[in-house]
């Protein structure tokens, strides 16, 4: 848990959550959705302008000319009824009233038919709006769904696999063109990650051997009571040097697997593997005068125990190392939190920048000058907590402690 200073003028830790969800996601303008207010939209303003097309030329039809179409120049016991113009019912009109009223009613009758025409023609619009927008939507569906295709293999490649492809069928079109460089990345991308993993690995089982005869050497030679003072002496600081050389070859074995997804599951209750954790530290932080305290929750998580026992086991030992000379403590927590199984690691320590916390998680990292020599770690602790933890698809988060140390939390899917 060290890391070397960061440059002059970092920018700061930025205070917003990337893992806060989007409120209203289904207010979310996504590319569907636009699609569908496009293709609607011009439905619907195309069928304005039709209508008012069709209405202008309708009214213009029907009062061309001002004049009613005949005119009564003479009647004698003359009787008209009309239900739509009860006017002409009165007897009693003479011929100019008469004529007159006819023609009030002729003019009525056209407005009405005019009203009638647009209030039946914006229903019909609007239920034609509707079914646009509808076939809008599956349309834009249909165009898009190879978009979905490359999402869903893009989120599988982004929880560690790289064996995921697309391998879009169709016509040789701009979204297929988009697929197949993204296949080729892939492939590319999966062979630099299996190169470095194999190396790695090999160098990782290359180097157990020497390392494993230079330890036996140095012991048979430190178990020689006849041997000199000055031998011994060297022969100790060899041991510590080959101990910590056999550390860090573990943890770059380590470090390897465990970016790997993990293919055998099994339940892993992390209260369990935390206590585990806490009692191989036990001794360690009795001799720093350290008190480890918290409450730890059942919370049952499908994976490798071994690995997320590594990662309780950093956490904690990177706690106690990395804590105040008086007073020190480290609280481990785990519970189920939001349908996610979580780890959290606090201890008290020395003030850490918010801009230098990431660089916690980088391998061989330590806190500002600390980087050879240190008796507390090979740096490697934290990125193996992260390969492991993104190996079960979960995540680590660190976050600098009011009045220093750090809040270490690891969030695990169920």
């Amino acid at each position: 848990m060290a890391t070397t200073p960061a440059p002059p003028g970092a920018p700061p830790k930025p205070t917003w959550d990337p893992r806060s969800a989007t409120p209203l996601p289904w207010l979310r303008p996504t590319i569907r959705i636009r699609l569908t207010l496009l293709y609607g939209g011009m439905f619907l303003i195309a069928g304005i302008l039709l209508l008012s097309i069709i209405y202008l030329l309708a009214a213009q039809a029907v009062r061309t000319g001002n004049e009613p179409l005949y005119k009564i120049v003479d009647f004698t016991d003359l009787r008209v009824s009309s239900s739509d113009c009860p006017v002409v019912d009165n007897g009693n009109l003479s011929l100019s009233a008469f004529n007159a009223a006819i023609s009030d009613c002729i003019d009525h009758q056209r407005k009405v038919a005019l009203d009638n025409l647009l209030s039946r023609s914006l229903l019909a619009l609007l239920g034609l709006a509707v079914i646009a927008f509808a076939f809008g939507y599956a349309m834009a569906g249909r165009v898009l769904s190879p978009l979905g295709r490359i999402t869903r293999t893009a989120r599988a490649v982004a929880g560690s696999d790289l064996s995921r492809r697309i391998e879009l069928d169709g016509p040789d079109d701009e979204l297929k063109e988009l697929a197949d460089t993204f296949d080729d990345m892939l492939e590319r991308l999966q062979r630099a990650f299996t190169a470095q993993q194999r190396f790695v690995g090999n160098a990782s089982h290359e180097l157990r051997t020497p390392l494993a005869i230079n330890r036996t050497l140095l012991e048979v030679h430190l178990s020689d009571p006849n041997a000199p003072v000055e031998l011994q002496q060297l022969g100790k600081t060899l041991l510590a040097t080959n101990e910590r050389s056999e550390q860090l070859v573990e943890g770059l074995l380590l470090l390897a697997r465990s970016d790997n997804q993990i293919v055998e599951r099994k339940p892993v209750d992390l209260a369990e593997v935390a206590g585990q954790a806490i009692d191989q530290v036990h001794a360690e932080a009795e001799s720093k005068g350290v008190v480890v305290r918290g409450t730890r929750e059942a919370a049952v998580v499908q994976g490798n125990g071994v690995l997320l026992e590594r990662i309780a086991l950093n956490l904690v030992q990177n706690a106690v190392r990395y804590n105040v000379a008086e007073d020190g403590w480290v609280e481990v927590t785990t519970a189920v939190e939001g349908g996610q199984a979580v780890l959290v690691v606090a201890n008290t320590g020395p003030v850490v920048p918010a801009y230098e916390v990431d660089n916690l998680f980088e391998p061989f990292r330590r806190l500002r000058t600390e980087r050879t020599g240190s008796d507390k770690g090979v740096g490697l602790g934290l990125s193996i907590a992260r390969s492991v933890a993104r190996a079960h698809g979960g995540h680590i988060y660190a976050q600098p402690r009011e009045g220093g140390g750090l809040v270490m939390r690891v969030t695990l899917p169920i």
